[in-house]
């Protein structure tokens, strides 16, 4: 079953509507970004979506922050993953104290080989758990949450051999496609469940709908 994240969750509605929903993953960002949440509003989300019955993993999305501070943040706020979708190395994350989702930032030129060269680093290191990579469009804007596609033809060897998620640009239209022709381990949504900047319940329900179907039609493809 593909898994499925949430980011950029900033109300406890919205965090309840994915959990209701069905996602494995939601997102509250402590990063610059429109989307970003105080620590303590963060930390009153968390203990109203843990009174939910569908309790999903709570990631915290953090950019080049001292690895100190996301810790004593993780630790507050009851976190139980924490993002890196900056500069971080793969050094920084033996600081770490929370299992990770390593960002991998694609550019248009990035190549097949570095993006394997990146994650084969992820074994080298004894990390305390093994850490899930997310793969996201980058611009010179920002980090992630651009909205942007990169080039899917990238992943279809990479996702057969470790577990990745992918972000970028993903909606109801498109994640079908990703999902039949890659088979990611998992996805992450965020301005595609939105509407006027401001995530929506439908678009939540039909981003994991749409998900669910072409999770039933790859496998009805392939027998």
């Amino acid at each position: 079953m593909t898994m499925i994240k949430i980011c950029g969750i900033s109300s406890a509605e919205n965090a309840i509507d994915a959990a209701e929903a069905g996602a494995d993953f939601i997102g509250l960002v402590f990063a610059p970004s429109r989307r970003k949440v105080s620590v303590e509003k963060a930390a009153w989300i968390v203990g109203e979506i843990k009174k939910t019955e569908n309790l999903p993993q709570i990631a915290g999305v953090f950019v080049n922050l001292e690895a100190k501070e996301v810790n004593r943040i993780a630790a507050y706020c009851q976190l139980d993953r924490v993002q890196l979708s900056g500069d971080e190395s793969w050094k920084y994350c033996l600081d770490i104290d929370y299992p990770i989702i390593k960002t991998i930032h694609v550019k248009p030129d990035t190549e097949e080989g570095k993006i394997m060269e990146e994650l084969e680093q992820s074994n080298i290191l004894k990390l305390k758990k093994e850490p899930l990579c997310l793969l996201d469009a980058k611009n010179d804007e920002a980090y992630g949450g651009s909205g942007k596609v990169f080039d899917w033809q990238l992943l279809n060897s990479i996702a057969a051999k470790y577990k990745i998620i992918v972000a970028g640009g993903l909606n109801r239209h498109n994640v079908g496609g990703l999902i039949k022709s890659v088979k990611p381990w998992g996805v992450d949504v965020s301005s595609g469940v939105e509407s006027i900047g401001v995530k929506n319940r439908r678009n939540i329900k039909d981003f994991i709908k749409a998900v669910r179907q072409a999770e039933k039609e790859t496998e009805s493809a392939t027998g």
